[in-house]
């Protein structure tokens, strides 16, 4: 399925059956939609949007079919997921955004090895450009940085295969890892890793791959002060911690694009932080 076209598809249809019967029966005895949604979120381990939309369907309020978008999946129960070569740790779950901090993804030695193999080739980190798409400096963002191709090392496959396994995304629907540095008072403000596609420089992103979906951002050292991944909307921060990576979806099932996933780099206060990124996009990135 996730390298197939858009579908149109019913989304009660798209819940198993035993949830297809549930969420007919509670909608005919006349069950308040949002707590029907919230109980499909905690029990069933449905995406917020899916539960309301199947809800909405059967209710009679929402047309009978809507346009079904590839998107990344991530075991809903498992605490420990086996992915490829390595098994990793589920250590927290947020359902709405979904955000998942994930232990043990990388060796310590993996990581070292990253930073030792981009660490001549780090420059200042660029942006997006609103108007014409180029990447430019900006003071937003002030780490240095090192673009790889996917698959340019045996290292870098064997991660990559291992994201791949973990969220049942294809390789080839990546952009290659983004290498960070991350020195005293280097910071990245607040910002979306979504493309705006009402402005006209991001929207040419687009063209090369779709919308990017998801996000992953790797941690290759430990940090003494600072230097967290915050997500101010949401009340949210993560501690850099070597070898683990948090991993927030962009975009719904449906598509639209979550501007509760803004998020920061934030200034690293003593140490050195190192991150490895990677952007997960609806299509192949080409």
């Amino acid at each position: 399925m996730m390298n197939t076209p858009h579908s149109t598809l019913s989304m009660l249809a798209s819940l198993p059956a035993e949830w297809q019967a549930w969420v007919k029966e509670n909608v005919a005895r006349g069950c308040e939609p949002e707590g029907m949604a919230d109980i499909m979120v905690r029990d069933g381990h449905f995406k917020a949007d899916l539960a309301r939309l199947a809800i909405a369907e059967a209710s009679g309020h929402a047309p009978a079919a809507v346009r079904i978008r590839p998107h990344p999946r991530i075991e809903a129960n498992a605490n420990v997921i086996q992915a490829a070569d390595r098994p990793v740790n589920v250590l927290f779950r947020l359902q709405s955004p979904e955000v998942i901090l994930f232990g043990n993804l990388l060796s310590e030695e993996e990581c070292d090895a990253l930073i030792a193999y981009t660490q001549q080739r780090l420059e200042r980190s660029p942006v997006v450009g609103d108007t014409d798409g180029s990447t430019q400096i900006h003071a937003h963002r002030t780490s240095r940085g090192a673009m790889l191709q996917r698959g340019e090392t045996e290292l870098v496959t064997r991660i990559e295969n291992r994201l791949a396994a973990l969220i049942h995304w294809p390789v080839e629907n990546g952009e290659g890892l983004q290498v960070l540095s991350y020195e005293k008072g280097n910071e990245y403000r607040p910002h979306f890793d979504w493309f705006d596609p009402n402005v006209a420089g991001p929207r040419k992103h687009l063209e090369r791959g779709g919308q990017r979906v998801a996000t992953i951002v790797m941690y290759l050292s430990d940090v003494e002060e600072g230097g967290g991944t915050s997500f101010p909307k949401i009340g949210l921060h993560v501690q850099p911690k070597k070898g683990s990576a948090v991993y927030f979806a962009n975009t719904s099932a449906a598509g639209e694009v979550d501007h509760n996933t803004l998020h920061a780099g934030e200034p690293v206060e003593r140490g050195i932080k190192y991150v490895a990124t990677k952007w997960l996009r609806e299509g192949e990135f080409k």
